[in-house]
């Protein structure tokens, strides 16, 4: 089916638009940008770039999407912006797409919503079913794993790692990285322990959560060196896929540390 375009909208004339899209009044479409079935900008959006947006994606007034990454050393290098399926975009949303400092590319995964006032910088990497809630702020090279959420005012410095399942409080700054299914609060963002709410939610076994709590208890004692306590509890908690999940992303090589908890018994 053909589009459904508001005349005072101004489409370019290379746009690649999908069935059913739906371009509603003063929004401004690029030459480069590609908008998949079931679309709708709903008004004074801005997409530019080489951008594409995925399939039934709603994106709400005055969101900037796609234009050049807020980064000095940027030179106009043609770098690319992936949107999701299911996404929902909030006004005033902005989105910058990758450097070549980065991977070139900047990436939201499907079913993600962003509120208002959200900003993801170049090159951030996030996965599907993200939440970033009002004015929360992802600096450049941020990755973000499935089902997090980022509280309202939150920022997140640059190459920071945030694991799957995490939830960030409200008015944090986040400068080091944080295990899957943690939970983190502060000026400076520490641990307090795992996302518990969440996980719930998610509908964990019981036994995988009972096992998680004594593993995240281990790994953030002050009995040992972490290195020690790592290999202890991979051992321990070899078959419950969250523990091992937390020992891989402890392990991985990281320009970030590891987020602490606030206590040195955990929770």
């Amino acid at each position: 089916m053909m589009a459904g375009i508001h005349p005072t909208a101004i489409v370019s004339e290379g746009v690649v638009l999908g069935d059913n899209v739906k371009i509603g009044p003063y929004c401004i479409v690029g030459d480069e940008v590609s908008l998949g079935d079931g679309v709708e900008l709903i008004s004074h959006v801005v997409v530019e770039g080489l951008t594409s947006i995925g399939a039934n994606t709603r994106i709400f007034p005055f969101a900037s999407i796609g234009h050049i990454p807020q980064d000095l050393k940027y030179a106009g290098e043609k770098s690319r912006l992936e949107v999701g399926q299911n996404c929902i975009i909030r006004e005033q949303v902005t989105i910058n797409p990758g450097t070549q400092g980065g991977g070139m590319l900047t990436s939201v995964g499907n079913n993600c919503l962003l509120m208002v006032g959200a900003h993801v910088a170049h090159d951030c990497m996030i996965k599907d079913h993200v939440i970033l809630v009002n004015n929360a702020t992802l600096a450049g090279h941020v990755e973000i794993g499935e089902f997090a959420i980022v509280g309202g005012l939150s920022a997140v410095h640059q190459f920071v790692r945030i694991g799957r399942h995490v939830m960030i409080g409200g008015m944090s700054g986040v400068e080091n990285d944080v295990i899957p299914y943690g939970s983190v609060l502060g000026n400076r963002a520490q641990l307090i322990g795992l996302n518990l709410i969440g996980i719930k939610r998610r509908n964990f076994p019981r036994q995988v959560i009972h096992e998680l709590r004594k593993a995240y208890k281990q790994l953030f004692s002050s009995h040992s060196t972490l290195n020690e306590r790592l290999t202890d509890v991979a051992g321990q908690f070899a078959d419950n896929e969250p523990v091992r999940e937390i020992v891989e992303f402890i392990q991985t090589d990281s320009s970030r540390a590891i987020c602490q908890p606030m206590s040195e018994n955990g929770d």
